[in-house]
């Protein structure tokens, strides 16, 4: 249990971790690149120690020089490990590795802890059948463990449908490089998080290989690419950033954020667009983003999150400041997170005081958060940082379980005291 001290005052700067999207995707670039590359300023996590591991099963050779990795990568060429490849609960680096596995020769097993195994792949081994791979899952229930039987990657044409991820598709697109022939990826329903895509697209042309997107949504990738080594610097993350600039707008001070990049193709920064429009001040420059509460506009507002999915806790959270109503909308697929994040979010909240209603696919919170309240996290990272962010403003917050920050931002708690 950790109790939240609330504050009066802030003026302060803070520098957020490496980006856990970026990290992750470079990562696997450069472990699939023949030669050095260097990745600097990476996120350290938990998440990021999974992948890594499991990167070294694959043959990788990675090595921690105090905020950067030194990456021997693979050329393309995988080693077949002796046991499952364990990811614990991250489901992005799973869900890759369900598609880098492929590339090789020999069983892939990839296995979690036990949400993990209660969160959907199914989409993604069906279209990897497709593309010459025996994949299935070995509980028959469309999760993980996954079993990957490989000889090497077909490629081809292949189609994505059904309850889509974002991931599904930056899987495919991370190991068609080196697909044996060209390889053409159909979306065939509407995709939710699109800006994770390009983010995607952005580290893959980094790293050598471009890819072709068409109107219709058909990823084109040309067969016997290589990932070219590099070094490559990680911007920081917008979605830990996401928490002080909630907190500057609920106490109603200022929080500068000094590494994030402005212009940054992470879809969470129009987490600054929101709070604008709930009468925050922002301002940017090339030395970060500042923002200013408090919030001022005290009207219904109704915003669709779609495709920013992981700053609705935090958004959840400040919603609960305003006196007005606000609608968060198409956000169906944060019940398959971490944790179910719609139920979780209305469930706690509602013990501060503020009102919540869910639906399947939306929430509606009204404010104001009155009193503290023992949070409980469900073991889901974002759940205990958007909730202490909370504690800022009203007296007797406490969190349970702080210890799961650890997943995306293990310095979190220092951060928030020093400010």
């Amino acid at each position: 249990m950790r109790p939240i001290r609330s504050i009066k005052n802030i003026n302060a700067t803070v520098r957020v971790p490496g980006s856990k999207s970026y990290t992750q995707r470079a990562l696997i670039t450069s472990a699939l690149a023949g030669g050095r590359s260097i990745i600097r300023d990476a996120l350290i996590s938990e998440d990021t120690e999974y992948l890594i591991e499991a990167l070294r099963s694959l043959g990788a050779n990675i090595a921690r020089e105090r905020d950067e990795f030194v990456v021997e990568g693979t050329g393309g060429k995988l080693v077949t490990p002796s046991s499952a490849l364990y990811l614990g609960n991250n489901g992005t680096g799973l869900r890759f590795l369900t598609g880098t596995v492929s590339l090789g020769h020999g069983t892939f097993v990839l296995d979690g802890n036990s949400r993990m195994r209660q969160r959907p792949i199914q989409p993604l081994v069906d279209a990897l059948n497709k593309m010459g791979v025996r994949a299935t899952c070995i509980e028959a229930n469309g999760c993980p463990p996954v079993e990957i039987r490989a000889r090497g990657l077909l490629g081809g044409r292949t189609r994505l449908t059904g309850g889509l991820s974002s991931q599904y598709v930056s899987s495919l697109l991370l190991a068609a490089p080196y697909a044996e022939k060209d390889t053409e990826i159909e979306i065939s329903t509407p995709l939710p998080s699109w800006p994770y895509i390009n983010l995607t697209l952005d580290v893959m042309a980094r790293f050598g290989v471009e890819v072709s997107v068409s109107e219709e949504r058909l990823f084109f990738v040309k067969a016997l690419q290589a990932y070219q080594p590099r070094e490559y610097v990680i911007e920081g993350d917008l979605s830990s950033a996401s928490y002080f600039m909630a907190a500057a707008a609920i106490v109603g001070r200022t929080i500068k954020i000094s590494n994030i990049n402005p212009g940054s193709l992470q879809g969470d920064l129009r987490f600054l667009e929101i709070l604008k429009t709930m009468g925050c001040k922002v301002s940017t420059s090339g030395e970060g983003v500042e923002v200013t509460g408090p919030l001022s506009n005290h009207e219904d507002l109704s915003f669709d999150l779609n495709e920013v999915p992981d700053m609705v806790p935090a958004l959840a959270v400040v919603s609960a400041f305003r006196k007005g109503k606000t609608t968060l909308k198409n956000i169906l697929h944060l019940r398959v997170k971490e944790s179910d994040r719609v139920a979780a979010l209305t469930r706690e909240l509602r013990k501060i005081g503020a009102r919540a209603e869910e639906k399947e696919d939306e929430m509606i919170v009204q404010g104001i958060a009155t009193h503290g309240a023992e949070i409980d996290c469900y073991s889901d990272h974002r759940i205990a940082m958007s909730f202490a962010i909370a504690g800022l403003a009203i007296e007797g917050i406490s969190i349970k379980d702080p210890g799961c920050v650890k997943k995306s931002f293990p310095d979190f708690w220092e951060k928030l005291e020093g400010l």
